[in-house]
């Protein structure tokens, strides 16, 4: 499993397209967060990150498919799969090997929206006044988003052979689960509207930017993952 998942690390490193997508992460993160007018920290006025936190899910919408859409449609396209089931390790092995390189890739390109915090802590007046509890329960939140992100779009390359497929159906995938059901629930009225939105990533989400870590957003995330992990052993043994 260890191997596996060293081999995923260096495939991605290993390419032009995996730096390419961290490079385009970052530099639209860094232009949303400090150049255009609409969003930008300087023009804001205010010492804090709301900008980073609001639009990093809708770059992670198509990010993080990007980077996942290859994990299983290209083994079976290639005819490595066969060749990777016949090794000892069991189904759920590789599932789970190829999921904690997409989690170590997105973490690699979360980690360096730190720095914006050090920033952002230099431009307050005075230094340091901050919400750091609203930061880091976002920043989790942020890490939480992109661990379901991660799991949906690894689902979505086991149902197909065709890259290209698999990155359209992980975008629409992350979409209706972090805006659709949102939408959708604005829509309803009464108690049917609330259990809507609670299946709502986006929910979860602004619930953890509070700054309070409440067990409940976690356990539902964490729930999403197992799901959609759980879907993609389902599909790929079924196959």
């Amino acid at each position: 499993m260890k191997s596996l998942f060293l081999k995923e690390i260096n495939a991605f490193f290993g390419s032009l397209l995996g730096y390419l997508v961290l490079a385009l992460f970052l530099v639209a993160i860094g232009l949303i967060v400090w150049v255009f007018p609409e969003s930008s920290v300087l023009e804001y006025g205010f010492a804090d990150l709301e900008a980073l936190f609001t639009y990093t899910p809708y770059v992670f919408t198509f990010l993080i498919p990007a980077l996942s859409m290859r994990a299983i449609a290209d083994e079976r396209k290639t005819g490595t799969w066969e060749l990777l089931r016949t090794s000892p390790l069991s189904l759920v092995q590789i599932v789970l090997a190829k999921y904690f390189a997409l989690l170590c890739l997105v973490l690699v390109a979360v980690l360096p929206t730190l720095l914006y915090l050090y920033s952002i802590i230099q431009l307050g007046d005075p230094i340091g006044n901050i919400d750091q509890a609203g930061f880091f329960g976002s920043w989790i939140g942020l890490l939480m988003i992109g661990a379901v992100f991660a799991a949906v779009g690894l689902f979505a390359s086991s149902l197909t052979s065709q890259q290209v497929v698999a990155f359209v159906l992980g975008v629409f995938l992350c979409f209706v689960l972090y805006f659709g059901f949102s939408a959708f629930a604005e829509m309803q009225v009464g108690d049917i509207g609330y259990w809507v939105e609670e299946m709502s990533l986006s929910y979860h989400y602004i619930s953890l930017s509070r700054g309070v870590v409440y067990s409940g957003d976690i356990f539902f995330m964490l729930g999403m993952i197992w799901l959609f992990l759980a879907g993609a052993v389902l599909v790929l043994r079924n196959k």
